[in-house]
């Protein structure tokens, strides 16, 4: 691969916002400074434009193997490029789940050929695979996921004393799902009596309710802090469960951290009526009030990460009755561009969002040069117009599924470039004929 340099940058990294060149030399960052110059790279200039960190997602659920009618890892991956995604950690809840070590290695095999964005994945946790969990490597992936309610692919783990030996038996950071199921199951039964199948997608919120969150999560921290497992609690989506971590210490001697995802950022349940179970998510898109108690949480650092939990099902599925109506959507082509609208409308700054995309989990998941500008660090970035105008619409969507909850929305910005290990993986529209992905690496 040839140099790359790209002059006229506004970077955006480490709580700067500075003009500046970077010069890419293969897989790397080079070099970093006000004026380059190289006869031998390829000059790109952007004018002006935003240079971000490329974004890591630590939760996409991209369906292979088993459920590629929904999604691949070749279209999802692809899609996240375009939206400024250059790492991305799947999840365990395929079929066959990934929950041996040879799963987990097929996985890593299709991702190798197909995947357009660096790649790990999660090992599932479950009631009987403790043994298998025990002879992973601690750097072999990015960490384990446990679903604490059942969701998507049930693999919930309901076996008190299991917990408790896998939260004592792995050195990696332990992923969470936290919903009480016996909550949710009484909350279900009772509307699914006054209504059959067909219950009022409005109460999703009160089915999957704010005390079975704040039940789950809490108990999950009560047994980390017990055993001294780091344990990461994903989507919270509730006002009351924010106030069960912390941002007294830095992020990295935390033990407990939290992650919150863009749909819980963007949407309340006022959106059901016009959206329907295209908002149906596990946990639930809920309050205005908890949306904004996430917004308060997330910007005084008790939650760590901004991720997209993106979960794609076709149309026709999200269209059956609630109890049979899949929860997830699709979300990773515009969830950069989604948070930058909110940064423009001053709801976050360019800095703080790059920290909790970029910078945190990186940190988070002891991730080996990536999620800075860095000189010697991998060359994962993304190029952002503030002066475009990017309307989602059924023509420019990617997902395999063919939608999103986002379409009709006009965005203030839009993606132009992204770079992954150097390569220009996408290019106003056109993606490289090659692909420059590469597996994960950790520092643990």
């Amino acid at each position: 691969m040839s140099k790359i340099l790209l002059k006229n940058a506004k970077i955006v990294n480490e709580n700067r916002v500075f003009e500046s060149d970077v010069l890419l030399d293969g897989n790397y960052i080079s070099r970093i400074d006000s004026a380059i110059s190289d006869a031998n790279a390829k000059v790109i200039d952007l004018n002006g434009d935003l240079l971000l960190p490329g974004i890591i997602d630590d939760q996409v659920h991209f369906r292979e193997p088993g459920l590629t009618h929904k999604g691949t890892i070749a279209t999802e991956s692809r899609a996240a490029i375009a939206g400024g995604i250059t790492t991305y950690m799947e999840q365990p809840n395929t079929n066959p789940q990934t929950t041996t070590i040879e799963k987990l290695e097929e996985k890593m095999a299709i991702a190798a050929k197909d995947s357009f964005a660096n790649y790990s994945f999660l090992f599932g946790g479950t009631n009987d695979n403790l043994e298998e969990l025990k002879r992973l490597d601690k750097n072999a992936c990015s960490g384990v996921k446990l679903f604490l309610g059942s969701s998507t692919g049930n693999m919930l783990v309901d076996n008190e004393e299991v917990l408790e030996k896998i939260f004592s038996n792995t050195e990696m950071v332990i992923s969470a799902h936290c919903e009480d199921e016996g909550t949710i199951r009484a909350n279900l039964a009772k509307y699914k009596e006054m209504y059959g199948d067909d219950i009022p997608i409005e109460l999703h919120p009160i089915i999957r309710s704010a005390e079975a969150c704040y039940l789950s999560s809490s108990k999950a921290i009560a047994l980390a802090k017990k055993t001294g497992a780091r344990l990461h609690v994903f989507h919270l989506s509730t006002g009351i469960e924010t106030d069960l971590f912390t941002n007294t210490i830095p992020l990295e001697k935390k033990k407990i951290t939290a992650e919150v995802c863009i749909h819980h950022l963007w949407f309340s349940d006022e959106d059901y009526a016009e959206k329907g179970t295209l908002i149906k998510w596990n946990p639930a898109v809920k309050t205005k009030t908890d949306r904004e108690q996430l917004w308060k949480a997330l910007l005084d650092d008790r939650i760590d990460v901004v991720a997209t939990d993106h979960a794609p099902h076709t149309l026709e599925e999200k269209d059956h009755p609630y109890t049979s109506a899949p929860s997830g959507g699709p979300l990773v082509q515009h969830a950069l561009l989604a948070m930058l609208q909110k940064e423009s409308e001053g709801v976050i700054s360019l800095e703080k969002m790059v920290e909790k995309m970029c910078h945190n989990p990186a940190k988070l998941f002891d991730i080996d040069r990536r999620g800075f500008i860095r000189e010697g660090y991998y060359a994962d970035l993304v190029q952002v117009n503030r002066n475009t105008q990017y309307e989602v619409k059924k023509a420019n969507i990617l997902y395999k599924c063919g939608w999103s909850p986002f379409e009709g929305v006009t965005f203030g910005s839009k993606v132009v470039r992204t770079f992954v290990n150097g390569l220009l993986a996408y290019d106003n529209g056109n993606f490289a004929p090659t692909k420059n992905a590469m597996r994960l690496t950790f520092n643990r």
